[in-house]
């Protein structure tokens, strides 16, 4: 089994020099793994494109998972809006409203807490990557630790893209970290 790399700094602008490096050290990137420990967060971000051959079609994903160091009952889910949500908006499907145009008008918000929702949308720059992103879901879900019956909540990014691209992948990082935030100290 392969090791992942780690990568560790006290900012994102630390621990950034080290990713771009990595990424434009390579002329195509297809796969990469990395675990990120920032302010004493961790995050693990994975890019895998696969361009398919022959008959395949191949597939393209970039995912960023953190833990939650606080366990409650706040349930959140977001992602992108498309045909079928509008169908369901229309036929009045609950959706949190953030007051954000741009991005209510892009984007379904689910969560228990629309105190929080809010306050993790308050962030411009989370409402405008959000806003724009295509084809993904932010979600919290648990994972279950080992042997045990004992559950970690974990916040999860997928999105249907291989972004490799340094200057957008930090966008995207950016703003998953504003969210780890948020959601931890809100």
């Amino acid at each position: 089994m392969e090791d992942i790399k780690v990568i560790s700094g006290s900012s994102e602008q630390d621990v950034w020099q080290n990713i771009e490096a990595d990424l434009t050290a390579e002329d195509d990137v297809l796969n990469y793994d990395v675990v990120i420990k920032q302010s004493g967060k961790q995050v693990q971000l994975t890019v895998d494109i696969d361009p398919g051959g022959g008959f395949e079609g191949g597939f393209e994903t970039t995912e960023l998972r953190a833990p939650l160091s606080l366990v409650s009952d706040f349930r959140f889910a977001v992602h992108d809006e498309d045909f079928i949500d509008e169908i369901g908006k229309f036929f009045g499907m609950e959706d949190v409203e953030t007051g954000y145009t741009d991005l209510d008008k892009n984007v379904v918000i689910k969560s228990n807490n629309e105190e929080k929702v809010h306050r993790i949308f308050e962030d411009a720059d989370v409402r405008e990557l959000f806003a724009r992103l295509e084809d993904f879901d932010l979600v919290i879900h648990h994972q279950k630790l080992g042997e045990s019956n004992a559950e970690q909540p974990v916040l999860e990014l997928n999105i249907n893209e291989g972004i490799t691209d340094p200057a957008s992948l930090r966008a995207v990082y950016h703003a998953f970290y504003k969210v780890l935030e948020t959601i931890e100290n809100a």
